[in-house]
């Protein structure tokens, strides 16, 4: 008689990487199929290690280039762009610090430390970073407001008011609370790599190829979304690389993450709804993948 089918194997914690709130594994072969495909957290902790090593080295570069101004300008960046774009790329470089984030995350997941403990160690974190923050503002004068790190970095726009770190910080919070572990990961890689793709590609390139400005305020460019959605989507697929139809809860995310950038729905600052709306995409992406294969 044929040997009895094996028994399925118990999914572990990256397995529920791609079930989101309302997708509950069924049993059929296909929802199995990618469920046992999904990346664990070593594979995503190596992942990160490596993107932030990248990230690291490309920055070192840049900032030893004897004159970057020059190599700006030979990568087809316009003279009366080559200023800008150096302080935007100086600005948003300091971004890829936001890699800490998921890493932590991924890195607690691995020694085998519960998500809801992850949770509420953002929340201390967030806390107090927003306290601190408020402080700040309701004390321009104060020993905070006068000591604050990296003051040099903030926008005009942002000396008096909440700085798009307390944001980023609520989005992730929020991301790793509502969110299985790899799509939150990815999700805030959406905001940390493409909307740094989208500011310096938009600052360096934007309005050349299409003049029409995009944005709540016309400040947005087409060439910046373009760039923020191809980033955003790679980024997904090379993430999930062993499942099967990533390219549709890839597409999903990015243009999720995209959409929410160039609008700002609600004029809420995008450092807090990119992660959020994008991590809800690509779980309803991900949960129609699964009823698609059932």
């Amino acid at each position: 008689p044929p040997a009895p089918p094996a028994p399925p194997r118990r999914l572990q914690r990256g397995d529920r990487a791609i079930a989101g709130p309302s997708f509950v594994p069924s049993g059929a072969s296909k929802a199995c199929m990618v469920l046992e495909s999904a990346p664990l957290p070593t594979h995503l902790l190596h992942y990160l290690l490596t993107l932030g090593v990248a990230a690291l080295l490309s920055v070192v570069a840049f900032n030893t280039l004897s004159r970057p101004r020059d190599f700006l300008t030979a990568c087809g960046v316009a003279l009366t762009k080559v200023q800008r774009t150096a302080a935007e790329i100086e600005r948003k470089t300091f971004h890829i610090a936001g890699l800490l984030v998921p890493t932590t995350h991924q890195f607690l997941l691995a020694i085998g430390f519960e998500n809801i403990a992850c949770v509420q160690i953002c929340v201390v974190i967030t806390v107090v970073g927003w306290t601190l923050d408020l402080l700040r503002v309701a004390f321009p004068g104060g020993v905070i407001a006068r000591n604050w790190p990296l003051a040099s970095l903030l926008r005009e726009s942002e000396r008096q008011r909440l700085t798009g770190g307390c944001y980023f910080s609520l989005g992730c919070t929020l991301t790793i609370a509502f969110s299985p572990p790899s799509i939150a990961t990815v999700s805030m890689l959406f905001l940390i790599l493409g909307d740094m793709s989208a500011a310096i590609i938009g600052v360096s390139f934007g309005g050349e190829t299409c003049t029409m400005r995009l944005g709540r305020q016309g400040k947005k460019s087409l060439e910046g979304s373009l760039a923020m959605f191809a980033v955003c989507f790679a980024t997904c697929c090379s993430v999930f690389l062993s499942v099967e139809l990533r390219e549709y809860p890839a597409f999903a995310g990015a243009l999720a993450a995209t959409l929410v950038e160039l609008h700002e729905p609600f004029g809420i600052n995008d450092n807090l709804t990119i992660p959020i709306i994008s991590s809800l995409a690509m779980q309803w992406a991900f949960s129609r993948v699964a009823a698609f294969g059932a």
